[in-house]
């Protein structure tokens, strides 16, 4: 672990207590607000409540791993190492369980018959998995700061999952809002923005070493920048995804959309 400035070691500590504080924040609402949709889609609320759940648990391990991982010396007045290893793990153990639940939680929303909602789960869950596990041998080679190198190879093993699911993703978004009212489509669109968005940082971070991103900056810039890709992929995504089962609640009970059966 790199030494860093009281500023460079505060901005991170600050930034994983927003996002404990962000989970938390999220799981109470999204249980609170699970009744306001039809039992078709109170699943995929129950599902988002999991996924900040476990990720509010994950980033006060995170926290503490932090906290652990450096001291504040009297003399330069910087943050040294302990000799404590900050544990990556934590966050790769998090996202192994949570990147697929995002999946799961998208799909029941999108209005699909059953069979097909099972096989879509099924291949979008076995591709997270993979892009998950695949990053991770990668991230914690350290010493690899070229294209060419371990971290490369994992990462490039790891970006086929990622475009396999991306493209599947995208498409099925395009094709749900084909087929759904105006307000609803909207949502949908923004949710693919979202997704994105927040989803088009980690590769960013992940390849940091190979532009040149190391050190204490590049060690701030890689958990600044996951803290806040992951609030935006937990909690942001599940308020898009409870605005979008209130609204098809509301369609369904009107008889604007059809209710797939099969």
């Amino acid at each position: 672990m790199p030494t860093l400035t009281i500023g460079q070691y505060q901005t991170v500590y600050n930034l994983l207590s927003m996002a404990i504080a962000c989970m938390s924040a999220s799981f109470v609402y999204f249980v609170l607000v699970r009744n306001e949709v039809s039992a078709r889609y109170r699943t995929a609320i129950t599902v988002s409540s999991l996924v900040v759940f476990i990720a509010g648990y994950h980033y006060f391990r995170i926290f503490n791993s932090w906290v652990d991982a450096y001291t504040l010396t009297g003399g330069d007045g910087n943050y040294v190492p302990t000799g404590t290893p900050f544990n990556l793990a934590y966050r790769y153990v998090d996202w192994i369980l949570t990147v697929p639940l995002l999946m799961v939680e998208l799909i029941l929303v999108l209005g699909l018959p059953r069979n097909e909602t099972k096989v879509l789960i099924a291949k979008l869950v076995i591709a997270a998995f993979l892009m998950i596990a695949l990053g991770y041998p990668g991230e914690i080679d350290k010493a690899s700061n070229s294209i060419f190198s371990g971290r490369g190879v994992w990462g490039l093993l790891s970006t086929i999952p990622f475009t396999y699911l991306l493209i599947n993703l995208l498409g099925q978004l395009k094709a749900a809002m084909a087929r759904t009212r105006p307000d609803v489509a909207v949502l949908l669109r923004n949710t693919g923005l979202l997704t994105l968005l927040a989803w088009g940082f980690y590769p960013i971070a992940y390849m940091a070493p190979f532009y040149g991103a190391t050190g204490s900056n590049g060690e701030v810039f890689l958990q600044v920048g996951y803290s806040l890709a992951d609030i935006l992929a937990k909690c942001g995504y599940g308020l898009m995804i409870h605005r979008i089962a209130v609204l098809r609640t509301e369609a369904d009970a009107k008889n604007e959309e059809p209710v797939p059966r099969k």
